[in-house]
């Protein structure tokens, strides 16, 4: 009797059907697809606010890694830290003790904001308006100042329009709360960019912050738009995410961005060594959403404006 070839009773197993490879074949191809990602600036600043009142949702490192990607595809990006933590301050290397001059001192002793900003080590057209701890007592200093809502907006036009070059991005960073340093980000913006973790009280809180974003539309800033959702923290192997994902994008069909950002080591990592991913590991799965999330956001400009011409 002829016995069973060895190929024919031994199942076939390929290393390419593997999770991991097909892991690491999807990250290279949105690698090349970036490298040949084609993006036009509008040649307008966009200012926008990144804002969520509830903690740990990936805000700062949302604005600080998402200007760090508009900044390797050739944008002049400057971001404003708000928040008296500090955390965009130190993820972008700027210096931000006591003693250095901060976005404090234009809040509240009106320095021109130009006197201010730092370049990040980062890159030569990433800039920083950092904060020190001073900003700690700014909201309850802000409160017996003149025009106490409009403080940042006066500086941040003055420095936009008296600027030699301009600045294709300003991105704000705000603290966890709704007080008077976020509504003075609110009323120096145009848009609002809100990062959602892909968790279980994702929506929470949400309401309360479109419904300030309201009352600043109408008494404050009208020309402030929620153009952006960023899903933040996503684990597509849970189900929980992908409801969470599934629930947002049927709220806000529009402002929901198709990159979603992965929960990452290289992302909260890259901080401790004063870094945003971009820079501490550009090839990572998390700087690679961060990067395709800069070119979608360049590119959905340029398709708005287009139909605005239209």
């Amino acid at each position: 009797m002829k016995q069973p070839d060895e190929s024919e009773t031994t199942e076939t197993f390929s290393l390419d059907d593997t999770p991991l490879a097909r892991e690491i074949a999807d990250l290279s191809a949105r690698r090349r697809a970036l490298a040949s990602a084609n993006v036009v600036l509008s040649g307008r600043t966009r200012v926008l606010t990144v804002s969520n009142q509830k903690g740990g949702v990936g805000k700062t490192t949302t604005a600080v890694n998402t200007a760090a990607a508009l900044a390797s595809l050739g944008a002049r990006v400057l971001v404003i830290d708000l928040d008296p933590q500090g955390n965009a301050s130190t993820a972008l290397g700027v210096p931000h003790t006591a003693d250095t001059p901060s976005i404090y001192d234009v809040l509240i002793d009106e320095f021109p904001l130009a006197d201010i900003i730092q370049t990040s080590p980062e890159a030569e057209n990433l800039f920083c308006a950092p904060s020190t701890i001073h900003l700690a007592g700014a909201e309850i200093e802000l409160v017996s100042q003149v025009a106490r809502e409009h403080r940042l907006r006066t500086a941040l036009d003055d420095y936009l329009s008296s600027a030699e070059n301009t600045m294709d991005f300003v991105l704000i960073d705000c603290p966890p709360s709704l007080g008077l340093l976020t509504i003075n980000a609110f009323t120096a913006a145009s848009e609002l960019l809100i990062p959602i973790q892909c968790e279980y009280y994702a929506l929470e809180g949400l309401s309360q912050l479109l419904s300030t974003v309201r009352m600043i539309q109408k008494h404050l800033n009208p020309q402030l738009v929620l153009s952006t959702i960023l899903l933040t923290m996503y684990d597509g192997r849970t189900r929980l995410a992908q409801q969470v994902a599934e629930e947002v994008r049927e709220h806000f069909a529009k402002q929901v961005l198709d990159t979603v950002i992965p929960r990452s080591v290289r992302v909260s990592e890259a901080p401790s060594f004063g870094q945003t991913v971009i820079a501490y590991d550009g090839q990572s799965a998390g700087a690679i959403a961060y990067r395709e999330a800069a070119v979608e956001i360049i590119r959905r400009d340029s398709a708005s404006t287009k139909e605005g011409r239209a």
